[in-house]
């Protein structure tokens, strides 16, 4: 495998690992390379990057590197994220959205860990859409990020607080989980129209 193919290799590497990213021995572990030659690959990567003024870039935080977004694209990213309607949440995102909201702080891994498959996507909306956000860092190799619901949520779903939210079976049985996810968004959306309703007959 050339330097080319192998600089592929670390991108979609370093995009699969998300926002706790990788640092360069662990790439080197995967990739069967020396640390030093990782260095210098990432390195050639994110002038690589710049240069061809691509829509993400490398960073390094705290000894991992990562794919990111450039600063200088906020504007878009927050017009993307205007509106947090369940209409424009997938499934996957939906599902992700209510294990934080019942299990939270909790990271990407336990996520994954109770939906069955990689959770990345759904988290990032989330994030976006301010749904959800960074709580704290788990004290584990790696230091994971630890992701909670933000008052967004609350104020969205009209919720006073997390003791709010409808008793769920969710968790129970993950071969389920889909379909309860749809009825606990039911009953948040039903509570919601109750919250709307009393304001309207109070006012």
């Amino acid at each position: 495998m050339n330097y080319r193919q192998m600089k592929s290799v670390i991108e979609g590497l370093l995009f699969a690992a998300g926002d706790e990213g990788l640092d360069v021995k662990q790439i080197a572990e995967v990739v069967e390379m020396q640390p030093q030659a990782v260095s210098g690959l990432l390195k050639e990567m994110t002038e690589d990057f710049h240069r061809e003024e691509r829509g993400v870039q490398i960073v390094e935080i705290a000894g991992a590197y990562q794919l990111t977004t450039l600063p200088a694209h906020a504007p878009y990213f927050e017009r993307l994220a205007q509106s947090p309607t369940r209409s424009s949440l997938s499934q996957a995102a939906l599902e992700t959205l209510a294990i934080v909201a019942y299990k939270q702080p909790l990271t990407r891994i336990e996520v994954e860990e109770i939906r069955g498959v990689k959770a990345d996507r759904a988290l990032q909306t989330l994030v976006a859409k301010n749904l959800i956000m960074e709580v704290g860092r788990a004290d584990a190799v790696g230091r994971p990020i630890l992701y909670g619901t933000t008052k967004s949520f609350l104020d969205y779903f009209g919720l006073a607080g997390l003791q709010e939210l409808p008793e769920a079976a969710l968790f129970q049985n993950p071969d389920d989980l889909e379909e309860e996810t749809r009825m606990l968004f039911e009953k948040l959306d039903n509570h919601q129209q109750l919250t709307i309703d009393d304001v309207e007959r109070n006012g």
